[in-house]
């Protein structure tokens, strides 16, 4: 049975719309609002690959096009493990009707859904409170599982089983660490220690406890960092990974802790890796390189480009002799 989508015609309206998008913008934010693949609750599941076959773009356009709508527009969030989607201003134009069989759809995609950060995502626009409380009802199964299950799995998995499979990511290898073979049995070691200090399984359940990032950090630089992270897709209950994360404001060599911090973690939002693992890589790579402020890193870039090949001017080649003056050409010139 085929599926019916409309764009309301609010849609040009829409000042990010209308003032900020380029016509390719607006051609594929409108596929990415009506294609086959859509759902009731504006999450669904899709490639790139697939993306490109409909609109007949290349990989690299449809990458390069979902980075710009992720960083710069931020009107979706992308899971690559997942390959699911979200659009964030679908429950302001969509979900506004309630009623038993739009509740069961709702219900039944919901089920569905893997990146349950996704569910959160998409929950901030919706208006309608009948629709809203069933979101919310999936967020609290999330913040549930998470605290019987995942304080284990965030310190085996997310952090330590992907770390060396993130250094290879070809991001992270601009970063080459100079002397990495030489120095990579003593960074082993201490980052061991780091992560053993920087995760403490005992601090959510003894709230008496004092965290002692807040007492030797600014608490707005520990606000901006959170907020980052619950607002673009790193994991909204992932409370272990903040904590870790949060521990680099501490133990870090940088001169300036909060902004290296904000500034890998836009980096791995542009590069779809929204993994603490990701982060702190890139953390350790600008560290290992002595690169401890912004302005260092972003000097660091400018002097990686490749200088670009200048073609040789015209003027190193000879014109040619020139022609005599009152020379006249006569093309029936030896005819007779």
């Amino acid at each position: 049975m085929a599926k019916y989508r409309m764009v309301r015609t609010d849609f040009w309206k829409n000042p990010i719309v209308s003032e900020e998008m380029t016509p390719e913008d607006k051609y594929f934010y409108l596929y990415l609002l009506t294609n086959p693949h859509t759902t009731q609750i504006g999450i669904y599941k899709i490639t790139k690959k697939q993306m490109a076959f409909d609109l007949g773009y290349s990989i690299e356009s449809v990458h390069s096009l979902m980075e710009r709508f992720i960083v710069h527009h931020k009107v979706i969030r992308y899971n690559p493990e997942t390959r699911e989607l979200a659009l964030k201003n679908w429950g302001k134009y969509n979900l506004h009707k309630g009623g038993k069989p739009v509740m069961d759809c709702i219900f039944s995609e919901l089920k569905d859904v893997e990146d349950l950060s996704l569910i959160q995502y998409v929950l901030e626009s919706i208006q309608k409170q009948e629709i809203r409380s069933l979101f919310v009802s999936f967020c609290e199964r999330d913040e549930m599982f998470n605290c019987n299950d995942n304080s284990e799995e965030d310190e085996n998995d997310t952090y330590i089983a992907t770390e060396c499979e993130e250094l290879d990511d070809p991001f992270l290898q601009r970063y080459t660490i100079r002397g990495q073979k030489e120095k990579e049995k003593k960074n082993k070691k201490e980052n061991k220690k780091q992560q053993q200090e920087a995760f403490n399984p005992n601090l959510e359940k003894n709230p008496d406890i004092v965290n002692p990032l807040q007492s030797s950090q600014k608490t707005d630089d520990v606000k901006e960092i959170v907020e980052f992270w619950d607002n673009n897709g790193f994991g909204y209950t992932n409370v272990n990974a903040k904590m870790q994360l949060l521990s680099w404001l501490e133990d870090s060599s940088f001169l300036q802790q909060k902004d290296m911090i904000l500034k890998a973690m836009n980096i791995a939002c542009a590069n779809n890796k929204r993994r603490l693992s990701y982060v702190v890589g890139i953390l350790k790579n600008w560290e290992n390189e002595s690169l401890l402020t912004v302005e260092e890193i972003d000097s660091y870039h400018e002097n990686q480009k490749p200088i670009p090949k200048h073609r040789p001017s015209t003027e190193s080649f000879p014109a040619g002799r020139a022609i005599p003056g009152g020379f006249k050409l006569d093309l029936t010139a030896g005819e007779d």
